[in-house]
């Protein structure tokens, strides 16, 4: 049964605004709000408009892109958003509570490679191709091991196919796309999932709206394992 929203909020209230990204998040945390009542007036993938707000008045949407999600909530231009862990770590977390693990949109955070080359074959200090290079150093500083980090936004499996990395860092969900470019996950760094983030300040000074909202999110969602 969906849990029960709160009344609607005081027209003197502003609304709390949510920073939500388009995509698999989006898809996987809709039907979480829908079933507390956050319910958008219109749906990102049909609109144009980047603020929508909730049919109950309660919050308005922020349309941004998933790198900007804790940006955003740290800064103030949103009271809470939802985010993958992977971009919470590079991003590092500062200014944010992160009160619950959603257990939606999982995946892992992998290393990977050409499946044709073993580990003793490459280089002493191998050159990594990834867009969380926060995330990569920590992995192989943790090691012990020296990399050389090239920072890209995109089309990362390419890197090892034309020699402008030795093995890649990245997001790895069913591995399809990295057996279809002839790679091959090595090492795990991290599970993923999204996680709920709310601004720090805005929790001491809108408590109450922000509390009842992670409480109605954590009796409807199931943490990842």
């Amino acid at each position: 049964m969906a849990a029960t929203p709160t009344a609607d909020v005081p027209t003197t209230m502003t609304p709390l605004r949510f920073a939500l990204s388009k995509g698999r998040i989006f898809d996987d945390t809709l039907p979480l709000l829908e079933s507390i009542g956050l319910v958008p007036a219109e749906h990102p993938s049909t609109s144009r408009k980047l603020r929508i707000p909730s049919t109950d008045g309660r919050v308005e949407f922020l349309i941004v892109r998933a790198s900007d999600v804790p940006t955003y909530v740290q800064h103030g231009g949103a009271e809470l958003g939802v985010v993958g862990k992977d971009v919470l770590s590079e991003h590092g977390g500062e200014g944010l509570l992160e009160p619950l693990d959603l257990g939606i949109a999982t995946c892992r955070l992998m290393v990977a490679g050409p499946a044709d080359v073993a580990p003793s074959e490459l280089p002493a200090r191998p050159r990594i191709a990834t867009k969380f290079p926060a995330s990569a150093r920590k992995h192989f500083a943790a090691s012990g091991r020296q990399v050389e980090l090239v920072k890209l936004y995109g089309s990362m499996e390419l890197a090892p196919l034309v020699g402008l990395a030795d093995l890649i860092v990245d997001v790895v969900d069913t591995g399809s796309t990295l057996k279809a470019n002839g790679l091959e996950p090595i090492e795990l760094i991290a599970k993923i999932s999204a996680r709920l983030v709310v601004n720090r300040a805005a929790m001491k000074v809108r408590h109450a709206e922000l509390s009842d909202i992670v409480s109605q999110l954590d009796a409807v969602c199931t943490p990842s394992a």
